[in-house]
């Protein structure tokens, strides 16, 4: 049974569609005894009637995002969130809520970090990937990437349109930083995520609201790079290095992806007409949302349930207003048709239990939402990234993401080369170690951060991360040059592009790539246990591992759209 929802089930929450009233309040707004929970509606129920539901429940509303139904809602009730479940108005709540500073540290994206501190400290050494030997920019040469995906060879064809809207839903963009300055939409770029203290520590700025064009968790830095760098000259370039990047803060400073912020930045996205919406997260605190798995509380049942109905309607709503999805497959290295049990959910509020996960009733969201087309990370060799989910059930296509261990036998073997290098806030790497309080590189990490300033001294900062998060923006970018190679010159942005067409264009041009042969593919040589064994099902044409193949953007430039074709 596949996971992946129907279309066009925002239909009945139409009736809903008004204005974003507000984009939530800082978690420390609220007096200590008074919490805070996003609601949503049932579907075609009237806000006035939703509203009063909440007020009967109990809880105040400080801020509404009418398109989808939902509610932020602050209450000083201890029940507030069972009698809003109970209402019939209402399909639940979702508590936001942090007990202590426990950063959302990716194991997997810093590996290479970790293998660091092991050796006191010294950075791995390694070789650049080989690529064709053609610099764009003085660091190009180390995106095995780009060659990979042949967006050298693309860009001579389409470098990407001005026009074209690349939304960023993440932890922020330092647009500061001179390869992402040029390409930097100021006016689209919105924050949605304030500041939770017991959670990102304290607040920079006084409203707990960060200023658009600042990152302090580095991730959506990241990301961007990756997706539209410019080609300047200087630093690296991104795949498409002339789209606009839009900046949609719906993470927070410490890796936490929460309900309200990321549907208030999916709604924002869909009104404002992007063309792309990058997703490189999941949904915290859960894993997995399950409609009623018996592990679960009535209560973290009911809190799940909205949670699903919520990205639902977020997602469908996004889509039906011509926004392309993308979103990584994540890097728990296991079959999201065949889902292990979760031992990680809740990640914040309360410890993780135990959660057999039936594969029926419980996703993986975003990736596994409506329209998302969802990205496998492969590394330099092409072999599917250990860590990388895959299967056939909700896999699209396969992306450069990186391995830290892959080239087994060669002397590229754990080395940071086989990792995805892109843009940096400084001061994140400052906060990591690897940067001291001058801007110069800490001795022992000079294969793993790069520092190019310009002639006026404006200085910018490199890293390598490894994950299925590097391997989305890769698509993304190749969506974002099939919208500026291929799209009309309609919409609210001077050019426009069907998100379906889209798809069904970026899974054609594919590179297709076969499974390994023997199809269980074992990771033993490279440390792992069995765990990590992974079986590659399909054909050809469409397997668990690569989808409908490798991301080609020289081919989805160069190849004419075909309407109605499926791949």
């Amino acid at each position: 049974m596949s996971k992946r929802f129907t279309v066009g089930a925002v239909a009945a929450a139409a009736s809903l569609a008004l204005t974003v009233t507000g984009l939530g309040i800082p978690a420390n707004a609220a007096p200590s005894d008074t919490r805070t929970f996003t609601v949503l509606a049932e579907s075609g129920v009237s806000t006035d009637a939703a509203i009063a539901a909440i007020t009967a429940a109990g809880g105040t509303v400080v801020a509404r995002t009418d398109d989808v139904g939902l509610f932020q809602v602050t209450s000083d009730r201890a029940d507030f969130a069972s009698r809003a479940t109970a209402a019939g108005a209402l399909v639940g709540a979702a508590e936001e809520k942090a007990i202590g500073r426990k950063p959302k540290l990716d194991r997997v994206e810093q590996e290479h970090l970790l293998a660091a501190a092991a050796t006191k400290g010294k950075a791995t050494k390694g070789k650049a990937a080989k690529g064709n030997g053609k610099k764009m920019d003085p660091l190009d040469d180390k995106l095995w990437g780009l060659d990979m995906i042949r967006a050298d060879k693309a860009r001579k064809i389409e470098p990407g349109d001005r026009r074209v809207t690349v939304g960023i839903l993440d932890t922020g963009v330092d647009a500061s930083q001179p390869d992402l300055a040029p390409n930097f939409n100021w006016a689209l770029s919105r924050n949605f995520a304030p500041d939770i203290p017991e959670v990102d520590g304290p607040c920079e700025v006084a409203s707990c609201l960060d200023p658009v064009g600042t990152d302090d968790g580095g991730h959506g830095t990241h990301v961007a790079g990756t997706i539209g760098a410019a080609a300047n000259g200087f630093g690296l370039s991104g795949v498409a290095p002339n789209v606009s990047l839009v900046e949609l803060k719906g993470g927070q400073d410490s890796g936490y992806f929460f309900l309200n912020p990321v549907v208030n930045a999916l709604v924002h996205a869909g009104r404002s007409g992007l063309d792309v919406v990058n997703m490189s997260f999941y949904v915290d605190p859960w894993l997995y949302n399950c409609t009623a798995n018996p592990a679960d509380s009535p209560e973290a049942q009911a809190e799940q349930r909205t949670i699903i109905e919520a990205m639902k309607r977020a997602l469908n709503f996004a889509h039906h207003k011509g926004v392309t999805l993308v979103g990584s497959l994540g890097n728990n290295h296991e079959d999201l048709g065949a889902p292990r049990t979760d031992v990680s959910s809740p990640d914040y509020g309360a410890d993780p239990y135990p959660r057999p996960i039936d594969n029926a009733t419980c996703w993986d969201l975003p990736v596994e939402g409506p329209h998302v087309i969802g990205v496998s990370a492969v590394g330099p060799s092409g072999k599917k990234s250990d860590y990388s989910n895959y299967g056939t059930e909700q896999i699209s296509v396969a992306a450069p993401g990186g391995w830290f261990r892959d080239g087994f036998g060669t002397d590229t073997y754990r080395t940071d080369a086989n990792m995805i290098l892109s843009t940096y806030p400084k001061k994140v790497l400052q906060e990591e170690g690897s940067v001291d309080e001058n801007g110069n590189i800490v001795a022992g990490f000079e294969n793993s951060v790069f520092k190019q300033c310009t002639a006026k001294g404006e200085c910018g900062y490199y890293t390598y991360l490894q994950g299925t998060s590097m391997a989305s923006p890769h698509v993304s970018g190749v969506a974002a040059l099939i919208v500026s190679k291929h799209g009309k010159k309609e919409g609210r942005n001077g050019y426009g592009m069907a998100p379906n067409l889209v798809e069904q264009h970026l899974y054609r041009t594919a590179a297709e790539h076969a499974c390994p042969e023997p199809r269980l593919q074992s990771y033993t040589n490279e440390g792992r246990s069995a765990e990590f064994d992974a079986y590659c099902a399909g054909s050809l044409n469409f397997n668990g591992f690569y989808g409908y193949g490798i991301v080609d953007a020289y081919a989805a430039v160069k190849t004419p759209v075909k309407p109605n074709v499926r791949p």
